[in-house]
């Protein structure tokens, strides 16, 4: 039975080649703050682009608020924002302005009406003086910013977050944990970062396309890390 709330997976399986990233995998994402961890080609990035529709499964069913992302309806696209881990993967347009617009705008909205919209959401959060300023000048961390308020103007039920504070210094990432924090929607996160799956409802643990474990934060982390610890020593010594 198909569940119209939250992410929805069921006997999910990928492959590349041979190899099965994801394998059978089941899960019913509810809870408004998930967190995806694991280590390099676990899975949890294909598992975010199934999500929002960048890739089909070879096997199983993925719905979102009882929609097909894959379908690539207006409906199930306005569903999902996703944000990518680097910026220029995701940033099409010079100007600030020009790149919150443009969602809207491919989304069927006039030019006047997306660049309104633009403006208000610019405004809300203090960066309407950006409206010109060429993106390729910014910081890492104004374009993050960026890129997550041209997902926001869209006005998604779910967002998803690939390593949304990778590479940022310490007051820039705090700036952008607080706005992230303070999101109505449904955010599924992936992330490494011990005090962001902390403060998570959620944290499903991957290996090899599996679910390695799969609750509170407070009672996955703990085997998590000592796992990663134990990997970690294990690659000291062999060096």
């Amino acid at each position: 039975m198909i569940d119209n709330r939250g992410v929805q997976l069921e006997s999910v399986t990928v492959r590349r080649g041979e190899r099965r990233v994801l394998s059978d995998l089941s899960l019913r994402l509810e809870e408004n703050r998930v967190v995806l961890i694991g280590r390099n080609g676990s899975g949890k990035t294909t598992l975010a682009q199934l999500i929002k529709g960048l890739l089909l499964p070879d096997r199983g069913m993925v719905r979102v608020w009882g929609l097909d992302p894959a379908a690539r309806t207006a409906e199930a696209a306005a569903a999902v924002g996703f944000l990518f881990q680097n910026s220029d993967h995701q940033i099409l347009c010079p100007t600030v302005l020009e790149e919150i617009a443009f969602g809207p705008i491919e989304a069927g909205r006039s030019r006047e009406e997306a660049q309104r919209a633009s403006l208000e959401i610019m405004r809300a959060h203090g960066i309407d003086d950006w409206r010109d300023r060429a993106v390729a000048t910014l910081s890492e961390g104004q374009r993050r910013l960026v890129c997550l308020l041209a997902v926001l103007v869209l006005e998604p039920r779910l967002l998803v977050l690939d390593e949304p504070y990778n590479g940022l210094d310490i007051p820039t990432r705090g700036r952008l944990a607080g706005f992230i924090a303070s999101l109505p929607q449904q955010i599924v996160l992936i992330s490494h970062d011990p005090e962001t799956i902390e403060q998570a409802e959620r944290a499903i643990w991957l290996e090899e396309g599996r679910v390695a474990a799969d609750g509170r934060p407070g009672s996955v982390l703990p085997g998590y890390l000592h796992a990663m610890r134990h990997e970690a020593r294990g690659m000291e010594g062999a060096a």
